[in-house]
């Protein structure tokens, strides 16, 4: 991909992709079984969205993802994240 096609996501979002392909290498890597783990990728997501995570919702998400292993359904964490 160009890095034009970056520059137009990045001025859309207002992330960095440095930031963006930092969290798909992590999510990529990630052992989701690991609470921890898991924990901080919700975070950054958080982050990254500029969406403010209550403590209550992250550990709806965290619970449910370490539950699930590798299976993470996304429907689900969009209902937690009420969209």
């Amino acid at each position: 991909m160009n890095d034009s096609f970056f520059k137009k996501i990045e001025s859309k979002t207002g992330v960095p992709m440095e930031e963006v392909f930092a969290l798909a290498n992590a999510i990529q890597n990630a052992n989701f079984n690991d609470e921890r783990q898991v924990r901080k990728i919700v975070r950054k997501v958080g982050k990254l969205a500029n969406k403010n995570v209550p403590q209550h919702v992250e550990d709806d998400l965290v619970n449910s993802i370490v539950k699930n292993g590798s299976s993470v359904n996304m429907g689900d964490i969009q209902k937690m994240m009420g969209n």
